[in-house]
């Protein structure tokens, strides 16, 4: 993918995931995207095939990995509303602004390289957390950068 492609992906996955905790929340998610598009490329790099769960090292690889981003599941109902958003909605707007800084490595870390986040609101945590600290939280979701 071109960058003009992958930060799309980027912001469409901020709007899935985040659109409902603002402009920190989306921010921190996207911090998220980049740490695992980081180890993805070490990974890469290391043994010349893509990282089993962050896909390539691009931004786009990482947001389109099997069962990573929940927006992007078949079966979930937010599939349908961030392939139709368009700029006219001022949260995609502000989603697309903050791809673009991920894109072009201008944004600062807020969640200590937290590679994992959850809803907290969910009615059971999922197993990769149990017994985990946060490393960050924002409005209903909880970062970690704990998880094996």
């Amino acid at each position: 993918m071109d960058d003009t492609q992958d930060i799309d992906v980027v912001a469409r996955t901020l709007d899935g995931e985040a659109r409902g905790e603002g402009k920190e929340g989306m921010i921190a998610v996207a911090c998220v995207i980049v740490t695992r598009a980081m180890i993805a490329a070490d990974y890469m790099d290391a043994n010349g095939e893509p990282h089993p769960l962050y896909g390539d090292g691009s931004l786009s690889s990482v947001c389109l990995a099997p069962l990573q981003f929940s927006c992007w599941n078949k079966d979930d109902p937010n599939l349908a509303v961030i392939k139709s958003v368009t700029t006219a909605d001022p949260i995609f707007a502000v989603a697309m602004e903050i791809a673009t800084q991920a894109e072009n490595d201008q944004l600062d870390d807020i969640t200590n390289n937290a590679t994992h986040y959850f809803d907290k609101r969910m009615p059971v945590p999922p197993k990769w957390a149990q017994g985990k600290m946060p490393c960050f939280q924002h409005g209903n979701h909880l970062f970690f950068n704990n998880i094996d």
